[in-house]
């Protein structure tokens, strides 16, 4: 068996990775999150899968989450998205667990090259300040993490993506699925020796432009 805690359970991509997780009756599922009636508990399988609530950043409710658990996958969102980073490491440290995902942004590491690079900067602002410093308190512990750095996201219903490795490698392509983010957190979870503190840029590939076609 192997046990996943996904902190941050009812985001969009975090429900699609789930779906695919459960497809391997060898998974099971601590799905922690703060309000529970965003999830919808008659799709709840009670054999694989519990519901903690709790706080992100408050490192002792993370930590009751992640109690046995094999991976911690982490879909947080928010203005104290570096709190909720802390509170992660801290809480893996104190429960001896190591293995990590974490999902971060493009363009944190001004790795966006040309007009695109530009126009996500200018769209994302301080968020990507926020999200990078939350990103740094992930890649300065010693968790075997792997941050992923998802492209503009679509409700597509596809699977295709490339990486790219390295914080600095110049970003590829400026759109990616959703379904797409949640099939490579499912290979990382099936192979979780995979991209170890790696920090990966996620995209479809042939999607380059000054901004995304859909925008």
């Amino acid at each position: 068996m192997t046990k996943i805690a996904v902190l941050g359970a009812s985001g969009q991509i975090a429900r699609l990775a789930e779906e695919l997780l459960l497809k391997d009756d060898s998974n099971e599922l601590v799905l922690f999150l703060r309000h529970p009636n965003k999830l919808d508990k008659s799709k709840i399988d009670e054999k694989r899968e519990k519901i903690v609530i709790g706080d992100a950043s408050r490192s002792d409710e993370v930590a009751n989450a992640i109690k046995g658990v094999d991976i911690v996958y982490a879909n947080l969102a928010g203005g104290n998205i570096e709190d909720q980073a802390k509170a992660v490491v801290k809480a893996m440290d104190d429960e001896n667990a190591k293995r990590l995902i974490w999902i971060s942004s493009l363009g944190v590491y001004d790795e966006v090259p040309g007009k695109f690079g530009e126009w996500n900067k200018n769209i994302l602002g301080s968020y990507l300040t926020t999200y990078r410093a939350a990103a740094d308190q992930i890649t300065t512990s010693d968790l075997d993490y792997t941050v992923i750095r998802p492209a503009w996201l679509t409700n597509k219903d596809e699977i295709d993506y490339e990486t790219t490795h390295g914080a600095h490698t110049p970003f590829k392509g400026t759109e990616v699925s959703r379904k797409s983010v949640a099939s490579y957190i499912n290979e990382l979870v099936k192979n979780p020796t995979k991209d170890v503190r790696d920090n990966v840029g996620l995209n479809k590939p042939n999607t380059d432009g000054d901004k995304p076609a859909w925008y």
